[in-house]
């Protein structure tokens, strides 16, 4: 079956409502925004191998399904808690009964760190919840831009026509930067071009999506 006729039968099988079936491997992707815009770790680690690795955008390695798991639900709980995500493109590279998707998206509603002193701009305030630290209130903070990027998922059709995830990486689109570079007090975007103060990246400048 091709990937063409294997999406055919995807879009058969998802008419109405419900969960995005795994039918093709475009659906993972899908899948795993619907469950990230649900804040459901157990949803995003079902699209997982039970020994598959996935790296994040920081580098941490995880190497099995049940430390993606644990990972995302601390991640719904302390940095994403409500957040959004949404794809702008999807890509695949059909393999036979192995796919390759890469699969380009924006992340909206990411929290701060509590007390790291960013207060919100004029008329925002209410905005963001306010907490407690050794009986001090948390300045109220300023919410933080939209984050893009891409993810590469590596898929593989199991007996009974599913598609899971064996392998998968997310890396943040960051505009302007062609590296990263450390310069002794962490890493930094960097570029290593001379641009003329009307500069507009091309789309198809490295790093700029």
């Amino acid at each position: 079956m091709t990937c063409r006729e294997r999406r055919q039968v995807g879009e058969r099988r998802q008419v109405g409502e419900g969960p995005v079936q795994l039918h093709a491997p475009e659906d993972v992707p899908r899948a795993f925004a619907e469950a990230w815009n649900r804040g459901d770790a157990d949803s995003i680690a079902a699209l997982f191998a039970a020994d598959a690795d996935f790296v994040n955008v920081v580098g941490f390695w995880w190497t099995r399904r049940e430390q993606i798991r644990h990972n995302h639900a601390y991640g719904f709980e302390k940095i994403f808690a409500g957040s959004t995500m949404t794809l702008d493109r999807v890509r695949v590279r059909d393999l036979e009964d192995t796919a390759v998707v890469h699969a380009r998206w924006r992340v909206a509603g990411q929290s701060r760190p509590a007390g790291d002193g960013r207060e919100a701009p004029a008329g925002t305030a209410g905005r963001m919840p306010t907490g407690d630290l050794g009986g001090e209130p948390v300045p109220r903070q300023e919410q933080p831009g939209e984050r893009r990027g891409i993810f590469t998922f590596v898929v593989h059709r199991q007996e009974d026509g599913r598609w899971l995830t064996v392998a998968a990486q997310n890396t943040d689109i960051i505009p302007g930067a062609q590296t990263l570079l450390d310069d002794g007090s962490g890493l930094h975007p960097a570029h290593y071009e001379r641009r003329p103060a009307h500069y507009e990246p091309m789309r198809t400048e490295p790093g700029t999506g």
